[in-house]
């Protein structure tokens, strides 16, 4: 649920759509979902100053709150 909706976000925010994949992380109490796109997309995905990543994080979380676990999302160069 929450790696499709990272997925979704991502595949909107950049030109090269094809090159997203998000990997999702099962610990215990915490899920870790790394999110990788094309070099070119990265300033797409992390905005200025990190605002559209924190916003992906703050859905992310908002999101997370039903199923009761962490959830940290990480961009992979």
């Amino acid at each position: 649920m929450i790696k499709e909706l990272v997925e979704v976000i991502a595949r909107a925010l950049v030109d090269n759509p094809d090159e997203v994949t998000v990997n999702q992380v099962d610990h215990d109490d915490e899920i870790t979902i790394e999110l990788r796109v094309a070099p070119g997309d990265m300033g797409r995905v992390i905005g200025r100053q990190g605002r559209i990543a924190k916003a992906i994080r703050a859905v992310v979380k908002a999101a997370s709150a039903k199923i009761d676990k962490r959830v940290t999302v990480e961009i992979v160069e």
